[in-house]
């Protein structure tokens, strides 16, 4: 499903350059829960931008679906984000006085989904993520775990090849961490490909492989056999 190879990116102010990655190459097929860990400042940010189709590398080439997403036009890197790719911020990114039915319903807004389509689906994925008795809540009238549950069921909606979650816990108490974490093992149980940028070694723990970049380049790739069953 991805291919990243011999990946690089330089980042020029006046005359200086700052290598944020160099020669990453590596493989993620349909089905995996992948976790990219790192420390500030490793590279995991930038890779994250160039997979959810954000930025595009300097050199070496990303390519998702069989779509060598280095080479695409401006148009065709916004389609890529609204249609193959569910994103899942760590600062939710959820409109404040806008319900949740509402808010899980933009990004088939902007593909142009009839409205009671667009409901169902909506109310389909809401349920999924345990918020059936929010859905006419706003924002602000939700707990950070509740947001985030909605961003969750927004970044599903698309039916996306793969779904990116950047520090998806950063901002919620690590009650309502281990509640989203169930959530995306979950959803990877049913086959859905999820990669998961994280600093934190516990959330990546329920990945099942664990990608680790420290100064641009990766030093770790190895099997998590360490992820927890559901509970039952």
């Amino acid at each position: 499903m991805i291919a990243v190879n011999h990946l690089s990116k330089i980042y020029k102010t006046d005359s200086v350059e700052t290598m944020a990655l160099s020669d990453v190459s590596f493989n993620i097929k349909k089905g995996e829960f992948v976790a990219i860990m790192g420390p500030s400042g490793s590279g995991k940010s930038t890779l994250m931008h160039i997979l959810g189709a954000l930025d595009l590398p300097t050199s070496g080439s990303y390519t998702l679906d069989g779509d060598n997403v280095s080479n695409l036009s401006e148009d065709e890197l916004a389609d890529i984000r609204n249609k193959k790719i569910g994103f899942v911020f760590q600062a939710f990114n959820l409109l404040p006085r806008t319900t949740a039915l509402k808010n899980v319903q933009l990004p088939m807004i902007y593909a142009g989904i009839k409205k009671e389509d667009r409901i169902k689906l909506a109310e389909k994925y809401l349920t999924l993520v345990g918020l059936a008795d929010r859905m006419e809540h706003t924002s602000s009238q939700l707990s950070g775990g509740q947001q985030q549950r909605v961003a969750i069921a927004r970044s599903l909606v698309m039916n996306p090849s793969i779904i990116l979650a950047d520090e998806p816990t950063g901002n919620i108490a690590t009650t309502q961490a281990e509640e989203i974490m169930e959530i995306f093992e979950h959803l990877n149980d049913e086959g859905h490909t999820i990669i998961m940028i994280t600093h934190e070694q516990d959330i990546a723990e329920h990945a099942k492989r664990i990608i680790t970049i420290r100064d641009g380049k990766i030093v770790g790739d190895i099997k998590n056999g360490k992820r927890r069953n559901l509970k039952s």
